[in-house]
């Protein structure tokens, strides 16, 4: 039976680091974060994101993420693969939890769902979604 878990998290730190640059095409980057969750998912999470930008307001990116928390009253951990763009101020991805990484309580884990973001002055959380079940 899937569960629809909802919350917010919020980026802790960001390290951002340009890589393969080339006067005249898309600035790439590689970054390193942590976020912190709150809801239906508590946890921390550590991710890498590659992004490649547009200009400088907007961009694709991709990530994986180790989540160390609690679901449903089960701890352990897992791994999210994250997808998605950004424009202006708002923030749209989509994340799956990568198959067999989960340990612990949270062994089995499967599921899916997505996150946005839209930026207002002193906001800083993200609400996201989780759809989930275990095989």
């Amino acid at each position: 039976m899937i569960t629809h878990a909802t919350g917010t998290f919020e980026g802790k730190s960001w390290d951002e680091t340009p890589y393969n640059q080339v006067e005249g095409l898309p600035k790439l980057s590689r970054v390193s974060s942590t976020d912190s969750f709150e809801g239906d998912v508590e946890r921390v999470g550590t991710l890498e994101y590659l992004i490649a930008y547009r200009d400088e307001n907007s961009g694709s990116f991709a990530g994986l993420e180790r989540v160390i928390g609690h679901i449903d009253g089960r701890s352990g951990s897992f791994v999210l693969q994250h997808s998605g763009t950004f424009e202006g101020r708002t923030v749209k991805g989509d994340w799956f939890v990568v198959p067999g990484s989960g340990t612990g309580e949270l062994h089995g884990l499967r599921g899916e769902g997505v996150y946005e973001w839209r930026g207002q002055d002193g906001q800083q959380h993200v609400c996201y979604t989780l759809d989930y079940d275990f095989e």
